[in-house]
């Protein structure tokens, strides 16, 4: 099986074709103006460069049609003397983001990124597991996470970025992490299309690495709203048949509803910091912290507070039964533990 959102980011060459589909007389009429040795296929049209400026500038000219067009017409682009089923298409849209985001793509691409750790403690404060958070590179080229996301989604690398920092991620609790502390990863639902397959390099990492499935928790991280359940669902059911836990972040917050909480019934639920925020001196938010505790009894999922910055707000979140912590309060994301962390949850 292929995969084109998990495929390697292959750089483009000097030399080598481009092919276009579906047929547009629009594009044609383009190409055919550049003068370009081309070959017509029943559904394609293959162009042959032989300078990156000459496939430079017939780009720039094909972003010039109208907008439907540009997001209608795909692209794989070959260097001389690649096979071509290791070319993935993207669309016309997705190239031009590219392009105009280079320096966001270079990051991507050269995997320019780094994984921090922020921990995770239970009643007692003991050290019970870290989320792990993308970050920059040491000394390399400073970016926002939220935005380095936000351009992978237009230039169609959100499934390859998301991929990469799973491993990131992985790795690097292999190297500061013993066994027994829980690693909260975060996953995008819209870069995974098919469970098995493309977190095949997820399961295999970890293999590789000799680390426990146990110790792993995978948390749903998503902007959009949840639109297929069921493709949800079997995300949540290859992470368990390979032994790992999940979770829903930012419950009471956006898209994760309560609802969406008692159907997917994760391992772990995590309340999102707007209801965490002086929840002592606010009965609403109070209120709505024991509601989301108390359906996640009913399905058995364990209820992680995040964002605790003031001591009177994990009193209450302790108090009202809440078994995990996260927050400035307990800790920045560090590239490395503070340790010693000895206890699992």
């Amino acid at each position: 099986m292929n995969c084109s959102g998990c495929a390697p980011i292959q750089p483009v060459e000097d030399q080598g074709r481009v092919r276009f589909k579906p047929r547009h007389h629009l594009v044609s009429a383009v190409i055919h103006e550049k003068q370009l040795v081309t070959e017509t296929g029943v559904e394609d049209i293959i162009v042959f460069y032989d300078t990156k400026d000459e496939l430079l500038e017939l780009m720039h000219s094909l972003y010039m049609l109208p907008a439907e067009i540009v997001e209608a017409t795909s692209i794989s682009i070959t260097g001389r003397g690649r096979d071509e089923s290791s070319s993935p298409w993207i669309s016309l849209a997705q190239m031009r983001a590219r392009m105009n985001h280079y320096n966001v793509v270079d990051i991507i691409q050269q995997g320019q990124f780094s994984s921090h750790m922020q921990p995770i403690v239970d009643i007692s404060e003991n050290i019970v597991g870290f989320e792990f958070l993308l970050r920059p590179a040491p000394n390399g080229i400073p970016f926002q996470p939220y935005l380095l996301f936000e351009i992978a989604r237009e230039t169609g690398m959100h499934s390859f970025l998301d991929r990469a920092a799973r491993i990131s991620a992985i790795e690097t609790s292999a190297e500061w992490l013993p066994k027994g502390i829980k690693r909260f990863i975060n996953f995008l639902p819209s870069s995974i299309y098919n469970p098995e397959y493309c977190l095949s390099h997820t399961f295999k990492t970890i293999d590789r690495l000799h680390l426990d499935p146990e110790d792993f928790v995978f948390e749903v991280v998503e902007t959009e709203k949840i639109v297929n359940m069921d493709h949800l669902l079997q995300i949540f059911k290859a992470y368990r048949d390979h032994g790992m836990k999940v979770a829903l972040d930012d419950v009471g917050s956006g898209y994760s509803t309560m609802e969406v909480m008692s159907m997917l019934k994760p391992d772990y639920v995590k309340i999102d910091r707007s209801l965490i925020d002086c929840c002592d001196q606010d009965a609403a938010k109070r209120d709505q912290i024991l509601n989301i505790l108390d359906r996640a009894e009913k399905f058995g999922g364990k209820v992680l507070a995040e964002g605790i910055e003031r001591r009177e707000e994990f009193e209450f979140c302790r108090n009202s039964g809440i078994q995990l912590a996260q927050g400035y309060l307990f800790g920045k994301p560090s590239d490395r533990p503070p340790f010693d962390a000895q206890r699992a949850v």
